[in-house]
């Protein structure tokens, strides 16, 4: 997308544009499924208070749901999330080469889309109290499916955004 801007601005711009693009993609899939067929999606305050107590040395939880506020949460939740989805977008780049912006193909993009639900699977929801993989909820099969479910969506966001941004530029 910035072929004439040094290696470090092409990256970190390129990243910034497709990540929050596909974190948004993301996002607008969530609010389809909560409108259209009442399924909540994670609460990022949870994110935002995992982060709070992160720096206070607390990195699992027995149950996050139950963990003390901390304030601002919901607003930390929220950069957190979509830092990460721009930290994902980065590492794709980085995987595939910045002339993947310019000229992207759905695989790659898919293929980061399922390779991220494992930061959920095995850090995230461990560290909320959820276990492996949710494995310790209830309905873990479906936690774990909406979660595939997300990433994939996050993918085809990553393939989507860095479309958008060959006209954007």
């Amino acid at each position: 997308m910035f072929e004439n801007l040094p290696f470090i601005t092409n990256l970190g711009l390129s990243a910034l544009i497709i990540g929050i693009g596909a974190t948004a993609i993301m996002d607008i899939w969530a609010l389809f499924l909560k409108v259209a067929f009442n399924i909540p999606s994670l609460n990022y305050a949870f994110v935002g208070r995992w982060l709070g107590h992160l720096s206070k040395g607390q990195i699992v939880h027995q149950n996050i749901g139950t963990s003390p506020v901390i304030k601002g949460e919901m607003m930390i939740g929220w950069i957190a999330h979509y830092a990460i989805g721009v930290i994902f977008a980065a590492a794709l780049l980085l995987i595939v080469g910045l002339a993947w912006s310019r000229s992207p193909h759905a695989i790659p993009a898919l293929m980061t889309g399922i390779v991220t639900v494992g930061f959920p699977f095995l850090m995230m929801q461990p560290c909320f109290g959820m276990g492996v993989a949710a494995s310790k909820l209830d309905d873990s099969h479906i936690a774990q499916f909406k979660s595939l479910l997300a990433h994939t969506v996050f993918g085809i966001g990553l393939y989507i955004s860095a479309l958008a941004g060959q006209f954007i530029f």
